[in-house]
């Protein structure tokens, strides 16, 4: 927890740089500009790589097995990361590193019984009590960030039609195989699909950041801008309730084994507020802008030692620390 507490109050807010380039049709940047030496740093994983190139990354700290596993949500990161080396460098190298990146989502995709394609994450996540193989919006939405631009820069068609297999989980529920907890707000794509509704807003606006990619390519794709839509709504809905009035929550989780109020740690509160400024850039609803702002002015010491104070209690509370 101490070291934990060491690496946020140090934390780079420069590391969350937004691309200019986000409504062509043409996929450029990908939207946060990360690069493999940041990533490499351990900002946000400790990453490992196979015989092939393909990233693997230590299972979470309350897995009892420790091991390296295959994570979609941090391999699409690093493809996004190998990206933008490829969009710097234009070598065939770095072209062929994505591309394998592409591969792995086109090979490991799990199609369904309606021809969609879902990415699975074998190792369990006890913070939600939540058991292996599971889906994840935000995985979904990575592996169409990949595959669309794989497609963009290859021609093949094959990427692109499983990016499109990949939206109809949008529209299922959790219950039901999907990656979506239909609320009275709206739709909210979960990036940890439990019994108990999770709410993760980072997730969430990755996960609109992969149907976005989708609706920009696809301009004239009534489901994908569907998806989209609605989830904005949703967001805009919620937002109130993420504010705690001196910081931001992670998730909305009310399951009974799960702390009543989970903060966001620093890293995470200032990824909120970028998310949050990139909403405003894509849809220019002001509430968006609004909340950036907000969330921005509450950063201060005594706001962050009143966040970890209750942080620690969060952590104790789902067996993490």
């Amino acid at each position: 927890m101490l070291r934990k507490f060491w690496k946020d109050i140090h934390q780079d807010r420069e590391i969350y740089q937004l691309s200019d380039d986000v409504h062509g049709p043409e996929l450029g940047d990908y939207y946060f500009l990360m690069t493999e030496e940041q990533l490499l740093a351990g900002h946000s994983q400790q990453f490992h790589f196979d015989d092939e190139g393909i990233p693997v990354i230590p299972t979470y700290i309350d897995v009892a097995e420790r091991r390296l596993i295959y994570y979609p949500i941090s391999i699409g990161q690093y493809g996004l990361a190998i990206w933008h080396t490829y969009l710097r460098s234009n070598s065939e190298e770095d072209r062929r590193r994505f591309l394998k990146i592409a591969d792995w989502f086109y090979r490991n995709g799990r199609k369904e019984k309606d021809g969609s394609v879902s990415w699975l994450t074998e190792v369990t996540k006890p913070a939600y009590r939540i058991a292996g193989p599971w889906r994840s919006a935000f995985s979904q939405a990575r592996a169409m960030n990949i595959l669309l631009r794989a497609h963009q820069i290859s021609g093949k068609r094959e990427y692109e039609a499983c990016a499109t297999a990949a939206l109809p989980a949008f529209r299922r529920p959790v219950s039901g195989g999907g990656v979506t907890v239909f609320l009275e707000e709206g739709p909210f794509y979960e990036e940890y699909p439990a019994a108990v509704p999770v709410l993760v807003l980072n997730g969430m606006i990755f996960a609109l950041c992969g149907v976005y990619d989708f609706v920009r390519t696809h301009p004239g794709h009534a489901l994908s801008r569907e998806i989209f839509d609605e989830g904005v709504e949703t967001l805009l809905r919620l937002l109130p309730r993420y504010d705690l009035g001196f910081w931001s929550r992670y998730s909305l989780c009310e399951a009974d084994f799960h702390p009543e109020i989970d903060p966001a740690t620093i890293g995470y509160h200032y990824l909120h507020i970028v998310q949050l400024k990139l909403m405003f850039q894509l849809t220019g609803r002001e509430k968006f802008q609004e909340y950036a702002r907000r969330w921005e002015s509450y950063i201060n010491l005594s706001n962050i030692l009143k966040m970890y104070k209750l942080k620690y209690s969060a952590l104790r509370k789902m067996n993490r620390l």
